[in-house]
């Protein structure tokens, strides 16, 4: 974490809302570093750069911070919840069903909400999430041989 990245981050916080911690400084910059992290990783990385931290205090952070829009929480089907820095593009995922890895797609066609829902039942669409399922290279691999 360099001297410019803290200001940066607790300048956003703030406009946010948020009261600027080390800990929230230190749990975003985590989460944008990271590659769709797990509460886990996120607490143990936020760990070794301000030393404790409870896993309820990451939790509350984590809310905080997506109901601002700061970070994305992502959800597939039978994996615990992953927290991503990357906000506000409509992006999707693609998963793999042997080991988890989790990879952005771009959005798969047009402007945001990328795709039109044969019957939006009068809601006004602003986000379509779309999971991708299959087999990452490496496990690919794995299986054939």
């Amino acid at each position: 974490m360099t001297a410019s990245q803290i200001p940066n981050t607790a300048e956003e916080l703030r406009g946010a809302g948020l009261r600027v911690t080390a800990a929230r400084v230190a749990l975003l910059e985590t989460v944008r570093e990271g590659d769709h992290l797990g509460v886990e990783a996120i607490a143990s990385a936020v760990r070794d750069r301000v030393g404790h931290i409870s896993l309820q205090a990451v939790y509350e952070a984590l809310h905080a911070l997506t109901g601002v829009g700061l970070i994305r929480r992502i959800e597939p089907a039978g994996s615990p919840a992953r927290f991503e820095g990357r906000v506000g593009d409509n992006h999707h995922h693609i998963v793999c069903r042997s080991c988890g890895a989790v990879a952005d797609v771009a959005c798969a066609v047009g402007e945001a909400p990328c795709l039109t829902a044969s019957d939006d039942h009068g809601f006004s669409v602003d986000e379509a999430e779309v999971i991708y399922w299959g087999l990452c290279p490496d496990c690919s691999i794995a299986r054939s041989s």
